[in-house]
């Protein structure tokens, strides 16, 4: 019987081994090295894979320096903290409004830099330095009208060196911090509106409360329920979001 069973485990060792082997070879192989080409064009694609990846990078800071999401984001939690609802609504969920508004709001650029730059690039009709030209027009059209002329030219002063004669030959690395402090003072400025009729429900009730000489009680706790109600009736988030995207 032990020589039976050691007879049919030789004899089963010696059929897979054959498959496994034939099944391990036709499996992929995937190597990293370097070698030498006489083609300098050989070079051309590892670098625009390792731009690319750069960029996915640098996608989350892109997003958010250079589009609406700044403004939206600041003005949502602002609204948060005037209302006193801790976090309620969560980063999350704050951050995903954010996002999908962003969306919304810069479709058209978005579409612009679709059908003039990456298609044609794809299809090989531009070359890559053309279609970063044509990508970033849309991008500093949209900028240079939420910017600031004040906070523009700020940046054109420490830069120094000639100015320019058109709003086209401004370039990104000057539009983009005047556009981010830009973004940054609108969006203290609806929350400064967002705070005072919130500021006003608070000066109510703590005078309430200190009259009647229950002082041990913290104001927030009472304020809070007539800040939501009232955030309710009005229907903050429609108009709130409203004024955000026609601000756009």
């Amino acid at each position: 019987m032990k020589r039976r069973n050691l007879f049919i485990s030789i004899l089963l060792v010696i059929l897979v081994l054959p498959a496994l082997a034939n099944a391990q070879s036709a499996l992929p192989k995937v190597s990293i090295g370097l070698e030498q080409s006489d083609d300098p064009n050989a070079l051309v694609p590892t670098i625009q894979i390792l731009i690319m990846i750069t960029v996915l990078s640098l996608a989350p800071s892109i997003i958010i320096m250079m589009t609406s999401f700044t403004r939206l984001i600041v003005v949502f939690h602002f609204l948060r903290q005037s209302l006193s609802t801790q976090t309620v609504p969560s980063n999350q969920i704050l951050v995903g409004l954010a996002l999908f508004l962003t969306f919304f709001i810069m479709k058209p650029v978005i579409t612009q830099i679709n059908n003039n730059a990456l298609q044609p690039y794809l299809n090989k009709e531009i070359s890559q330095p053309e279609m970063f030209k044509r990508a970033s027009e849309p991008l500093k059209k949209f900028m240079l009208k939420q910017t600031k002329e004040k906070d523009l030219q700020l940046f054109i002063n420490l830069k120094g060196g000639p100015k320019p004669k058109s709003p086209a030959e401004v370039e990104l690395s000057t539009l983009i911090p005047a556009f981010i402090i830009s973004e940054l003072t609108t969006a203290f400025k609806i929350g400064f509106l967002l705070y005072l009729p919130m500021l006003l429900i608070d000066i109510v009730v703590g005078s309430v409360l200190l009259s009647m000489g229950m002082m041990m009680l913290p104001p927030i706790m009472i304020s809070m329920p007539f800040k939501i109600l009232l955030f309710v009736l009005v229907d903050g988030w429609y108009l709130l979001v409203e004024s955000l995207v026609r601000g756009f």
